[in-house]
């Protein structure tokens, strides 16, 4: 029986490259490849794959947004990421999202092939630069706690104390006389930066580490 999936990179050239690889492979049956999160997460709803190939960086939502979506919409489906990104600002918030392999695109076409493979049993794939980082998260070498204050820039501080005062995106953009977009792209970096899935841990950290006080 052949492993389903589906291809999302916003570029037309990697994703053609891969499909066409992988189209040579008996067991793995390509659905649909697509250049968004967005596409990514209607084409899991549709199709229920056993696994998503899923790029990180892409304008619009970024995978990891994506993933966490997509995990939602089609819990069966396992994401394998392939990125050129390796710092820890992508690994932990991808890993945390639901990523169940974090692959960099030095891979060979094999290797990534197997990987699918792996990840359609339930097996994780690490690179190796991604497994060192994460082994030295374990062992806590990296610096204990985030500090808020030197990670995120006065904007981005300002937005984080919003959301932890339950407002919308809109809401925020209202407030600060921004567009949307804009306090879009200061929430990614803000759960990129302090390693945090979503806005509600966001809203946690900031009560948490004394961002927000509740007589303020």
């Amino acid at each position: 029986m052949s492993i389903t999936l589906l291809i999302i990179d916003d570029h037309a050239l990697e994703r053609s490259g891969i499909r066409a690889y992988f189209e040579s492979q008996s067991d793995l049956e390509v659905l649909a490849d697509a250049a968004s999160g967005e596409e990514a997460i209607r084409l899991a709803a549709e199709y229920v794959p056993d696994v998503v190939l899923m790029d990180l960086v892409m304008p619009g939502m970024d995978g990891v947004e994506a993933t966490r979506r997509v995990r939602e919409v089609s819990p069966h489906t396992q994401v394998v990421v392939l990125t050129s990104y390796h710092e820890d600002s992508h690994i932990f918030p991808a890993i945390k999202a639901g990523a169940i392999s974090y692959l960099l695109k030095d891979i060979g076409p094999a290797e990534l092939a197997e990987a699918i493979r792996a990840a359609a049993r339930g097996d994780a794939v690490i690179h190796p630069k991604v497994a060192a980082r994460m082994m030295q998260e374990l062992r806590g070498n990296r610096d204990q706690g985030i500090n808020p204050f030197t990670e995120l820039t006065d904007r981005e501080q300002e937005v984080l104390k919003l959301i932890a005062e339950g407002l919308s995106n809109a809401e925020i953009a209202n407030r600060l006389v921004l567009s949307e977009k804009t306090i879009k792209s200061h929430v990614s970096n803000i759960l990129n930066k302090l390693h945090l899935a979503d806005r509600t841990q966001a809203a946690v950290f900031a009560w948490r580490e004394g961002i927000i006080r509740k007589e303020s």
